[in-house]
């Protein structure tokens, strides 16, 4: 009898257990957090996700769910293809984040139900049938392009003082010679590849444009911004705002998710 009793007390106890774990899970703390788009965030060349160490902990601290894709860098369908993983993976809406080169990639990657905005930051927003290369064919050459050197399989990687002069002039020589031995080298091609849709034409933007920027032309980033109607902010800093200013930079993804449903 006992046996019995004891096994009735702890079927009750487990009983009682659900319910509480039903009843938070409705509470309307619980419902809006699972409400909230989450922020997949794509970055460029020259980098990889934890070129967004700073920024992430800053979304993280208001409740966000945060995913940095890895791009494997070796064409724009390959790194479509990443974005698209971590897109369908999330449970609701996401607010998707392009930095440089990942301009393009969102651009591509952003034609989705579930990208309810886009975020360009200091980055490429081509249109249709436009490949990132062309964008700054009518402007004068940004100065970090002289320092991208290919290797014998045709990936481009940026010299050391490309890294510490042009690409994150604003940040101390340390952390540049991290960035420098951790940066993912792009495939030349990926540069000269077509995008098939331009998803800025559906979703809402937002565009963080660097005014001293030496990787693309801050006139460039400007003329773009306008181009697909974005809600602009301007910011002086390097190539690299989500290292030297990501307090901003998380103001601009924070502003995207509270006007995103």
């Amino acid at each position: 009898m006992k046996t019995i009793q004891r096994f009735k007390l702890a079927a009750a106890a487990a009983v009682a257990i659900g319910f509480s774990f039903s009843a938070v899970a409705a509470t309307p703390a619980a419902s809006n957090s699972a409400s909230r788009p989450s922020v997949v965030i794509v970055h460029g060349a020259f980098a990889d996700g934890s070129d967004w160490a700073k920024v992430i902990p800053l979304l993280q601290a208001k409740g966000l769910h945060v995913v940095a894709v890895q791009n494997p860098l070796s064409s724009l369908e390959d790194d479509v293809a990443a974005a698209k993983r971590a897109i369908d993976a999330q449970p609701g809406k996401v607010v998707l984040v392009g930095h440089s080169w990942g301009g393009s990639v969102i651009t591509e990657a952003g034609n989705n139900d579930k990208v309810a905005s886009l975020v360009y930051i200091a980055a490429f927003a081509p249109d249709a049938g436009q490949n990132t290369a062309e964008l700054g064919k009518d402007y004068p050459p940004a100065p970090g392009f002289a320092h991208i050197v290919p290797d014998a399989s045709g990936y481009l990687s940026l010299t050391k003082e490309g890294m510490t002069k042009h690409f994150a002039q604003d940040l101390p020589t340390s952390a540049t010679a991290v960035m420098t031995a951790t940066q993912g080298p792009i495939l030349g091609k990926s540069f000269e590849q077509k995008l098939t849709v331009a998803a800025w034409k559906t979703k809402p933007s937002w565009y963080l444009a660097t005014s001293a920027d030496h990787m693309i032309q801050p006139a460039l980033q400007l003329d773009m911004a306008k181009k697909i109607g974005a809600h602009l902010t301007r910011l002086n800093a390097s190539h690299v705002p989500q290292q030297s200013q990501p307090a901003k930079v998380a103001e601009v993804i924070l502003d995207a998710v509270r006007q995103s449903k």
